[in-house]
This record gives structure tokens, sequence and C-alpha cells, in this order.
């Protein structure tokens, strides 16, 4: 896994023909650049497949933006890492504050999740982060800690290898507000010392990417702070320009 990263998260955006389209200008501009980063595109899950044949033979990879932690089973509406990994998808983010948000994804199912997708050969994207409410009352750091504790501590070494963490810090995604670099650089110093802390000097193998509102005007102060290994974009992802911008920031 390069240490370098950048994911496009679509949410629920793009038809097939749009999504076709803007993964295939990502592609050739991610085609043109020297620089050694990893590029994954997470589409909503009707043009996983079609993506993923679109884009064999480039430089980038297609993710998922949730799993099931079972295999198989009476769950209406959900997939499986299986199902995922059968179709050819490289990695899903795992946890991300609006699933935390809107569907009361709990730490305990997150960390489920994860271990069934990395059994099934699939890269995982944790996400942790605070709320407004925990920095303004000075939570922030407990919170990011506990998140981690409850997931990515409890992945055993061999599993880290297949795992990054995202920090979105949950006041600055969709608000047009975002962590300053001084910010995000603590923050994410204090993610790789919780892991450290569990895992020892394996953490510092585990990319850690921003996901909090980065865009083609912040990116390059963001991305060069130490412990910042690169983005989980979203509003950004939506134009080539603007994501192909933030690629070129490293």
């Amino acid at each position: 896994m390069e240490r370098k990263v950048l994911i496009a998260n679509w949410k629920m955006n793009k038809s097939l023909h749009d999504g076709l389209s803007l993964a295939e200008q990502v592609a050739n501009g991610v085609t043109q650049t020297i620089r050694p980063v990893q590029v994954f595109i997470a589409p909503p899950f009707p043009i996983l497949q079609a993506l993923v044949q679109s884009l064999s033979g480039t430089k980038v990879r297609v993710a998922a933006q949730n799993c099931h932690e079972q295999s198989s089973g009476a769950f209406t509406g959900e997939v499986s890492a299986d199902s995922l990994k059968s179709i050819g998808v490289s990695a899903v983010i795992l946890g991300h504050s609006e699933r935390r948000k809107y569907f009361k994804e709990k730490d305990k199912t997150i960390f489920l999740k994860a271990r069934k997708a990395i059994e099934q050969g699939l890269q995982v994207v944790i996400c942790v982060g605070e709320t407004q409410k925990e920095r303004e009352e000075g939570r922030h750091f407990k919170t990011v800690e506990s998140q981690l504790r409850k997931t990515v501590c409890k992945l055993k070494i061999r599993e880290l290898q297949q795992t990054l963490v995202a920090y979105e810090p949950v006041w600055a995604i969709g608000t047009g507000h975002t962590a300053s670099p001084e910010q995000a650089r603590e923050m994410h110093a204090f993610i790789r010392s919780v892991i450290a802390s569990k895992r020892g000097d394996h953490a510092h193998s585990v990319p850690i990417l921003y996901g909090g509102s980065c865009n083609e005007q912040n990116a390059k102060s963001l991305f060069s702070q130490p412990d910042i290994d690169g983005g989980l974009i979203g509003g950004a992802s939506l134009q080539a320009s603007s994501f192909l911008a933030i690629l070129n920031s490293f």
C-alpha cells in the first residue's frame, strides 16, 4: 500500500453515465501524474461493478462506501464484503460520520465489519472523529481515542496492514469549515500515538487521512503536515478538476 492515499467519496451522487465519465477523467489525470499516490473512487453501490470494469488497467482502484458484518443472510438492503470482493472492489469505507449519525452505527459493528472485510482481502478505511459539541467541550481527544480503541486498536497486527484511518472532524463535513493545518496535525499525531500504544511501531505503517472538507484551496497546507498521509474527499471529488488539483497538492 502506498503511504500517500487519496479517496474520492461520491456519497449518494452520480448516475451510471455521469459516474463513468467522471471516473474516466480522473483516471486520465492520475495517469499524467508521477506522484506516488494511491487513488480510490468510492461510488454509489449501483455503479460499483461498472467502475471496476472501466478502471481496469488504470492506476485508480474502486472502493465501496459500506458493507455488512455478515457474509450472507436475511439482511435486506445490505451488501456483504464477499459480494464486493467478487466484483473486483479493492477497499471499503467503514464508520463514516454520516453512517454513525443517520444509521446509528456503533464502534462494535464497525469493528466487526472491518474484520469481515479484511478477511475477504479488502482494504478498510475506518473513520473516526468528533462533533462540534465534543470539541467545544474539550472532549475531542477522548472521543477519538475511544473510537480507535474499540475498532482499529482491536485489529491484529497483520490486519493493520490492510487498514487506513480517516480523521473526520464532524463539524467540518459539508459545513464549509475545515480544521486548521495545526488542528489536523495535532489530531493525526494523536491518532498515531493511540494506535502505537497498542501496536507499537506498526502504527507508523497505517496511513491516516484527513476527511473534513478538504479542497483544492487548503489541500497543500494540510498535506504538508506530518502524519497527514492523504485525504478522504467528499464534495470536492465530484468534479475531476478539483479532485485532480487536490491530487497535485501532494
